[in-house]
């Protein structure tokens, strides 16, 4: 679980560190707590650790924050040069937040090369290594203008009730394979599978396995059409092409063709099943 810091004051900036060298990251999370425009600091290891926190798998923060049409932090400060996914490979994927966060690059002398490509990806700033703490203060009163504030109010923790966020089709979640990582689109999961505190998701091309319970991606993805059908399973309600009456109970069957899936669904949940197989479009009411 990736490290987490607090600060005594409620007003400030929710701010995302990430550095793959403990050295490092201990360093810029320092800076950015001696900021008063920073109220708390979350730290991550590499980008697929990052990913999980802006998805709000660790923090109840984020996910309020999401929830209520805001960005998940306020701004990431990302080392370029990590394994896995780089910090490059982050910011593509932040640029496709519906609210993305600011962005700001923390990088060595050996990668100024990267720069021009970082700020085609949408970086707002850059702090070159060795770390310079009057840069990164001034880095940090560039996110302060960017948000329009020099103090981010916390989330409230209703906000989930108030104006949930919609997701957008471009979410993509990133999975272990062999060593190396893989950034699974949500638009091409067509089930997602229960396996402990685990999930699988299937997808046309195969299945992934990824550190999420069932139950949080039922909350998160409830707006983008996936729907609880079994204590086990999760669907893509777009995908779903039949209801069918089977020996033991209702199923329901996934795509078309050959690479068609059959589902079980179960008691409790084939009524709000039926309810949104035929719920008119919301346009029409």
């Amino acid at each position: 679980m990736p490290d987490t810091v607090s600060t005594q004051d409620n007003a400030g900036l929710l701010v995302l560190a990430v550095d793959d060298e403990a050295p490092g990251l201990s360093e810029i999370k320092f800076l950015l707590e001696s900021s008063p425009h920073i109220r708390r600091v979350l730290t991550a290891f590499d980008a697929a650790e990052a990913l999980r926190i802006l998805r709000g798998d660790y923090e109840q923060e984020v996910m309020a924050r999401t929830r209520a049409g805001l960005p998940p932090v306020d701004a990431v400060f990302a080392d370029i040069n990590m394994p896995g996914l780089s910090g490059m490979d982050l910011a593509r994927v932040l640029s496709a937040f519906r609210y993305p966060p600011a962005l700001v690059f923390v990088t060595g002398v050996e990668e100024r090369d990267a720069l021009v490509t970082a700020f085609d990806v949408g970086a707002l700033d850059f702090i070159n290594k060795p770390i310079n703490e009057e840069r990164v203060l001034k880095a940090i009163s560039r996110v302060a203008d960017r948000v329009g504030r020099t103090a981010a109010p916390a989330a409230p923790s209703n906000a989930g009730a108030q104006n949930p966020a919609e997701p957008t089709d471009d979410e993509v979640i990133p999975v272990e394979l062999g060593g190396t990582i893989k950034l699974v689109p949500r638009a091409s999961v067509r089930y997602v599978e229960a396996q402990g505190d685990y999930a699988r998701l299937h997808t046309q091309d195969g299945s992934h396995l990824v550190r999420i319970p069932l139950a949080q991606l039922e909350e998160r993805w409830a707006n983008a059409g996936f729907v609880r059908i079994h204590r086990s399973y999760l669907v893509a309600l777009p995908l779903v092409s039949e209801l069918r009456m089977t020996a033991n109970g209702y199923a329901v069957v996934i795509g078309t063709g050959e690479g068609a899936k059959e589902l079980p669904v179960s008691r409790r949940h084939t009524k709000e099943l039926k309810e949104r197989i035929v719920r008119p479009p919301k346009s029409g009411w």
